[in-house]
């Protein structure tokens, strides 16, 4: 977003004068924890911009053995998450009926409500993955309270 000149341009053409570029990141790698837990945001200066251009040209490590961030505890859950997904889907279309049609239109949309990074993207897979199982046992024709026990 930020390397392909567009950004500079749009900066130079919205702001006059002496301006500074700052950036408010906590890579995961670098960043320190607050009490909490969470990563604490930094401030980084305009230089980031060159940083973030090598990023753009590395991307092609993503994935790979390579990948920095790869091994990350949040990449790991966000391949589990795509995975359990793909399941999800495989599922729906093995077993989708017109009656079913409904609660497989709102289980499959649960992952929308999945946004953000780090501690704030945590928060929101706790409040949809209750949402996703009452929905999961509904679609598979198990009462919520019953799915749960098993």
């Amino acid at each position: 977003l930020y390397t392909s000149g567009d950004f500079a341009r749009q900066v130079k053409e919205t702001f006059e004068g002496d301006y500074k570029l700052r950036f408010h990141l906590a890579p995961p790698l670098f960043a320190k924890r607050d009490a909490r837990g969470h990563l604490v945001k930094r401030q980084y200066g305009p230089w980031m911009l060159r940083a973030f251009g090598l990023l753009a040209r590395l991307r092609r490590l993503r994935g790979s053995w390579l990948d920095p961030f790869g091994k990350t505890a949040e990449r790991r859950q966000e391949r589990r998450l795509l995975a359990d997904y793909e399941a999800l889907l495989a599922e729906v279309a093995r077993d989708l009926t017109p009656e079913k049609h409904a609660t497989a239109v709102a289980l499959l949309s649960v992952p929308e409500k999945i946004r953000g990074y780090g501690h704030v993207k945590e928060a929101h897979i706790a409040r949809a993955k209750p949402e996703e199982h009452q929905l999961l046992a509904t679609f598979r024709g198990k009462s919520p309270q019953r799915a749960a026990a098993e």
